[in-house]
């Protein structure tokens, strides 16, 4: 008896290894694939920015090397191009977050011969005339809100892709639903994220892959979610993690992957009793 539909997803012409330097950028999906990763003791640096969600924005951080002009609000100097954890008091202690998480992108792009991105919604809050990666809850009015055209994302990616010919780029989109966009706005919004990737994965060093549609789909019933009933859960994570390492890493490489994990289980093993040991 069948009871899913399953998503069919052909090996990958490259595949991962232990030899690799990763680099995820993105939504927060991209943060629990950069988890699984790290857990699995692969070379990985996942948002040096904090989590982003929209192509814009990832672009622009991919490209930053000067600081970014910080914004005062609610007793915090704030960066719009970066998440709220580099955020502080101080204006300097903000600088030097900044300046740091700059030097780390720029350093892990240059590394990587992996480029993970991971589109979480075509949505974007315009301040001054520029897309931000974070609004830092300031008033609604000082925002333009719009969703991006299939164009734009292509044109913005197009020549980052083209300027590192060296490295293997997959793009995937969040299944994570944006509710607070309002579920048929969210729909549009992952439909101008898919339309844009299938351009951009076009190019033969693009790879796409359907962590979108295994959620949509073959994870489809609420128990696959967490009790937001939004972001997976970690069943779910699981499950599409096994699905990306069947699609893009060897036999050899998964049977790795497997004592890299059990090494990492021991080695954050509380035990129950550690004066009895």
């Amino acid at each position: 008896m069948k009871l899913q539909t399953q998503i069919e997803i052909a090996p990958s012409p490259w595949q991962i290894g232990y030899d690799d330097r990763i680099l995820l950028l993105g939504s927060c999906f991209a943060d629990e694939m950069g988890r699984k990763m790290d857990e699995h003791n692969l070379h990985v640096t996942c948002n040096p920015f904090g989590t982003l969600y929209n192509p814009l924005s990832i672009a622009q951080a991919m490209q930053m090397t000067d600081l970014p002009p910080l914004v005062e609000y609610g007793g915090l100097w704030h960066s719009m191009s970066h998440h709220g954890s580099f955020s502080f008091a101080s204006q300097s202690e903000t600088h030097k977050a900044v300046s740091h998480s700059i030097a780390a992108l720029q350093e892990a792009l240059r590394a990587a011969s992996v480029v993970i991105v991971t589109f979480g919604t075509a949505w974007v809050y315009e301040m001054d005339g520029a897309v931000v990666g974070n609004c830092h809850k300031l008033p609604a009015n000082r925002f333009v809100r719009r969703r991006l055209s299939v164009e734009e994302i292509v044109a913005a990616w197009q020549p980052i892709i083209e300027s590192y010919p060296d490295k293997h780029w997959l793009f995937t989109v969040s299944p994570i639903r944006h509710v607070k966009d309002g579920l048929h706005e969210n729909q549009l919004s992952k439909a101008t994220l898919l339309l844009a990737v299938e351009k951009l994965a076009s190019n033969n060093s693009c790879s796409y892959f359907p962590s979108y549609e295994i959620l949509m789909d073959e994870l489809r019933d609420y128990r696959f979610y967490a009790d937001d009933l939004v972001h997976p859960s970690s069943l779910a994570v699981n499950y599409v993690w096994e699905r990306f390492t069947e699609t893009f890493c060897s036999s050899q490489t998964r049977n790795q992957l497997n004592i890299e994990y059990k090494r990492w289980q021991f080695a954050h093993h509380r035990p129950l009793h550690p004066d009895k040991l």
